[in-house]
């Protein structure tokens, strides 16, 4: 009787694999950019997590609302992302999947997309430091979003299963 009320219990406020890939995402895509500002302060790289308001003009990309602006727009960016990761990979149980993903990223941006993003250039007109920092940050976000959307919806089967049995 106790168990089927802790089941009860988890169902209702349980989240879905989407939902849960989603908020992985978005806080991926915040801690990132923290992340980008403390290496690009300490110059381990030449980019600035900014880059992304380059369209923009004013005073106010340089003070806090430019930061904040800039960490939720990657938070976004990070959320069709982890989507992506979750519609191909989500079945994958092995860490390289996620770092392979992170490195395709970073290949993409600096590789393709580097004409489109006007203050990114291409990837070997950057010295050796900011290309080791960036590879290593692609590398570690490819992890996390990865690792933890394979892994919830590893525990929502096992979940599904459980309630299958009883």
């Amino acid at each position: 009787m106790k168990n089927e009320k802790e089941i009860e219990v988890v169902k209702k406020y349980q989240m879905s694999i989407l939902q849960l890939a989603s908020i992985t995402g978005f806080f991926g895509g915040v801690i990132g950019t923290i992340f980008g500002y403390f290496v690009n302060y300490f110059n381990f790289t030449e980019i600035n997590p900014k880059v992304i308001l380059s369209p923009f003009t004013g005073k106010w990309t340089d003070g806090w609302l430019g930061f904040v602006v800039t960490a939720l727009l990657y938070g976004l960016l990070s959320i069709v992302v982890a989507l992506l990761y979750y519609m191909v990979l989500r079945k994958q149980k092995s860490l390289i999947w996620g770092a392979i993903y992170g490195i395709i990223i970073f290949l993409i941006i600096f590789l393709a997309l580097h004409p489109m993003i006007p203050d990114i250039k291409w990837l070997f007109r950057y010295n050796f430091n900011t290309i080791a920092t960036e590879l290593c940050f692609f590398l570690i976000y490819g992890l996390f979003i990865g690792y933890s959307i394979s892994y919830e919806y590893d525990e929502q089967l096992n979940w599904s299963k459980v309630n299958q049995k009883q």
